[in-house]
């Protein structure tokens, strides 16, 4: 009996050593806020969540995961963030650079987990990518790393092109970084990059005027939710055109686009919660490297391609990661 009840007793040990500690709490407090509005980021946030529960943090029984939304305001974020704060939530994971720029001003204590800052060392946010060295990590979509693609992509399409416009949100910090690096690209081939806001729909119609005009040649569309938001204006505008336009996340792609070259948003967010489960369970985010994402596909549509009369090169139909067709 004795033998029996030590063997249990080993048994139980080992289990609990194996489970998520909540050390004094019995749940565990992980806080999310995202600038735009929740059916935005559903999918990713759904897949963040589905990550901690296979690491072993369950809604309810282990953590609590509580997620405010500024529905695209930026001007809730400073007020969104201190309610958090002062929660005093054990992480604070957050969306974008413009929220992690936020958090980051507002708190210098609780650990804060990052996902798609564009250059989170540009943007203050990290010391460095190995060793953040502060109370901020997380992981990044890279766009920086793919600019330079997305110039030589640009450059196959639209031969003779000179001068590229960006469609991003303007207000987001992290996009005039990537802007930056764009423009720096486009300058060594000899062409030039300016942004257009696309948080409105005037502001995409700005856009597709200028290209309409020639006042630039080509158009990439970037990350930001809060211009995907208009991904159907975007798309339509461009088959209006018959314009070959590059879009950095494969959503407008799914809703008619022609092209997209970017990474795979869903480990991002994955990366995310493994990170948080990480910081749960005792690391310090000083000590874990920021992730930057390093797969990247080329999704191209020649359905849309046939509708717009757009010959698209061979050189980029055998690169294509993915073609519908």
């Amino acid at each position: 009996m004795l033998r029996r009840r030590a063997a249990l007793v080993a048994f139980a040990l080992c289990a609990f050593a194996h489970a998520p500690q909540a050390g004094a709490q019995s749940v565990r407090r992980v806080a999310i806020l995202d600038d735009a509005a929740p059916a935005v980021r559903e999918r990713y946030w759904t897949a963040f969540r589905d990550r901690l529960a296979a690491l072993g943090w369950s809604q309810g029984r282990n953590v609590s995961i509580e997620a405010r939304y500024a529905h695209g305001d930026r001007s809730k974020l400073d007020a969104l963030a201190a309610g958090i704060i002062a929660g005093k939530p054990d992480v604070f994971v957050v969306a974008t650079t413009t929220v992690a720029v936020v958090a980051r001003k507002a708190t210098s204590e609780i650990p804060i987990v990052a996902v798609g800052a564009a250059d989170p060392v540009r943007a203050g946010l990290i010391a460095s990518l190995g060793r953040p060295g502060g109370n901020v990590t997380g992981a990044s979509f890279n766009q920086i790393e793919i600019v330079g693609k997305w110039v030589n992509l640009v450059r196959e399409l639209t031969p003779g092109s000179s001068a590229i416009a960006y469609l991003t949100d303007r207000g987001n910090p992290g996009e005039m970084i990537v802007l930056q690096e764009l423009a720096d690209h486009a300058r060594t081939v000899g062409m030039t990059a300016q942004a257009f806001d696309g948080v409105t729909s005037s502001g995409v119609d700005r856009a597709f005027d200028a290209l309409a005009r020639k006042r630039v040649d080509a158009l990439i569309v970037g990350t930001p939710s809060s211009v995907l938001a208009h991904r159907k204006h975007i798309v339509d505008a461009a088959a209006g055109a018959r314009a070959a336009v590059l879009y950095a996340r494969r959503e407008y792609v799914d809703a008619g686009g022609f092209i997209s070259y970017g990474a795979d948003f869903k480990p991002v967010f994955e990366r995310g919660a493994e990170y948080v489960d990480r910081i749960l369970r005792g690391s310090k985010p000083a000590d874990l490297p920021y992730d930057m994402a390093s797969s990247f596909r080329l999704v191209l549509n020649l359905q849309a391609a046939r509708r717009m009369g757009i010959a698209v090169p061979q050189s980029i139909r055998i690169r294509a990661d993915e073609v519908i067709e």
